[in-house]
């Protein structure tokens, strides 16, 4: 049985409609903000539109989660813990409505209110908000966990606590941010900050707990129980304060059990799914979806496969060079090995070729770069930085085409062509330098993963033309997470998410000074003050055009400068689940993205 849920995506003309609002709110409280303009929801909301007020409460959901854990506390940086659990337990002052672009509603805050540039944001904390052991969210414990996370928490949360020049209460349940440099997103950003108990951590060393200490939120969720590497459940709180307070959380988290099992490889995890053992299944194998899903629960209908549409950016997803490693300082080398991935052999072999490329960081969105020369408000961007750009940044890039044959003869031909550009040419079969040095490095994979793994198999098979006889070295999850975490590799699989409304996650993601932070997310260990200066530009941006012009100099200089190889993009989510689990028919413009699946979904039999 195959769901297709197209229709309702309709109803927003386009996310480039919702993207072009212009102007801030009016400084006084609200019940929401938008990056630009007005929240689309009003003050009176009764729920987000893409969740259902009426949906029953009751059930489970199982999902098959690869490889394992060590850590239940997803706020610092010591451990492996799973990526959805700050989701599943942490709560915010604001919640994010994946219907818009950058749009915030109150949770543990009744009100927000900016100054007329947003220099500060002050926060109404609702009297109502409790903690899942039943004590009152304070001010005090959201100043505490600002300044705990922001100076020993994981380093995601550094950047924006060194933006805060001032964190004072101002009132019985009111707490004032006021900001130390031009920034328009902070004050969003501070609304999506996790709180903390305080009383929780005294006398405790917050930043080396692992599964020896489970936070306590003022989440919907509580841990229940749990066996380290094995499963994690979390049960709905029946006693969650907010559930008929939050209009932002009429709707959702409906299902009484969230439980998250893990598997050594892809192939466990996907039989634990046929047999019942977990009954929701995300895959991103095209070629499975349609030759696999055909066992008895499938037929019997018991098992339902959804479709579903997004109108998200592709973001990145392929393999990463560290040009912290000498190697791939290059970006000439750095093209070479692009010439020598054959995409168009290695996605019909994965895919049939059924998913289009990747093209960009922004491609499928309206900030993805445009093709050709840059012009107008771009090129005036990147003009300064021209002299420092790699070629192509300005002129304009795309990535090679191949005629899908096995020999990819062109494209292998180009990329000899860049090595001998670079210094490097192949001597008695191996690619060298003039000092007869090889050219080598490591690829490094997590346990498990197969789809990776079979590429990485092809693309070895690839390199041996020009030369190159690469390592290929395996980890398991801490290993893997402790190894990239030190950015400790030459090469590995990456996937990054962004969004229509990127902002202050683009320095963790690409900035100059994070390349270096420990945990950090610039993989690629990209240095470069035109990256740097056009995150700069699309934080400080007093109009929506400047903003797109900066978002689209930023996926120009990221996409020509060759940091990654890229693979193919996912313009649908594909979902098979058991026909007990539903969700409601109205998508949202990000589709199947945290804060979705299990949030609106319910379990009814």
């Amino acid at each position: 049985m195959i769901t297709e849920l197209f229709q309702p995506l309709v109803r927003t003309s386009s996310a480039a409609a919702l993207i072009l609002a212009a102007g801030f709110a009016t400084a006084e409280p609200q019940h929401g903000i938008a990056m630009y303009g007005d929240p689309a929801l009003p003050a009176d909301f009764e729920a987000l539109p893409y969740a259902n007020p009426d949906a029953p409460t009751g059930g489970k959901i199982v999902t098959a989660n690869v490889g394992s854990f060590d850590s239940l506390n997803p706020y610092i940086l010591k451990g492996s813990v799973h990526w959805q659990m700050r989701y599943l337990i942490g709560e915010s002052l604001m919640g994010r409505s994946l219907d818009e672009p950058f749009s915030l509603y109150g949770v543990l805050a009744e009100t927000i209110e900016t100054g007329p540039d947003r220099e500060w944001v002050e926060f109404v904390l609702r009297p109502e908000a409790k903690f899942s052991d039943g004590t009152p969210v304070t001010v005090e414990d959201v100043i505490w966990s600002f300044e705990t996370l922001g100076t020993v928490g994981h380093p995601r949360y550094h950047g924006f606590f060194e933006k805060i020049a001032t964190l004072e209460q101002t009132g019985e349940r009111s707490v004032k941010f006021t900001f130390n440099t031009e920034d328009q997103e902070l004050a969003l950003l501070a609304g999506l900050r996790p709180i903390l108990q305080k009383a929780q951590w005294d006398g405790v060393d917050f930043a080396e707990s692992g599964v020896d200490i489970l936070p306590i939120t003022s989440g919907p969720y509580v841990i229940d129980d749990f066996d380290a590497g094995r499963f994690i459940s979390l049960k709905r709180n029946p006693d969650y304060w907010g559930r008929d307070v939050v209009p932002f959380m009429n709707g959702v988290h409906n299902i009484d059990e969230v439980r998250l099992e893990f598997f050594g490889d892809e192939t466990a995890a996907f039989e634990a799914f046929k047999v019942g053992e977990v009954n929701t299944n995300r895959e991103f194998n095209v070629a499975r979806w349609e030759g696999q899903y055909n066992f008895p629960a499938v037929t019997d209908g018991d098992i339902v496969k959804s479709v579903l549409p997004h109108k998200r950016p592709s973001g990145m997803t392929g393999f990463v060079m560290n040009t912290r490693r000498d190697q791939f300082k290059d970006w000439r080398v750095r093209d070479a090995l692009i010439h020598a991935f054959n995409f168009e052999f290695i996605n019909e072999s994965m895919t049939g070729s059924a998913q289009p490329r990747i093209t960009s960081f922004w491609s499928n969105s309206p900030l993805s770069m445009e093709a050709g020369l840059a012009t107008g408000r771009v090129a005036e961007f990147l003009a300064p930085f021209a002299d420092d750009l790699v070629p192509g940044t300005i002129e304009g890039y795309t990535l090679p085409v191949s005629d899908g044959s096995v020999r990819n003869r062109a494209n292998i031909g180009k990329a000899l062509e860049q090595f001998e550009a670079a210094g490097w040419s192949v001597q008695e079969g191996a690619l060298k330098d003039a000092d007869g040095n090889d050219f080598t490095f490591e690829i490094l994979l997590q346990v498990g993963a197969s789809e990776p793994q079979a590429i990485i198999d092809m693309y070895v098979e690839t390199l041996s033309r020009v030369g190159i006889t690469p390592t290929v070295s395996t980890a398991d999850s801490a290993q893997y997470k402790e190894r990239t975490d030190a950015f400790d590799f030459d090469m590995t699989y990456y996937r990054s998410g962004v969004s229509l409304s990127p902002g202050n996650e683009q320095y963790s993601y690409f900035g100059i000074d994070d390349a270096d932070t420990i945990g950090g997310r610039n993989m690629m260990g990209v240095k470069s003050e035109a990256v740097d200066a056009m995150i700069d530009r699309l934080l400080t941006s007093d109009d929506q055009d400047d903003f797109v012009a900066a978002v689209k100099a930023l996926d120009r200089t990221l996409t020509a400068g060759r940091y990654v190889i890229p693979i193919y993009q996912w313009n649908i989510s594909r979902i098979a689940h058991s026909k007990n689990l539903h969700y409601p028919e109205n998508l949202p413009i990000f589709g199947d993205w945290p804060g979705w699946q299990p949030d609106v979904w319910w379990y009814e039999e």
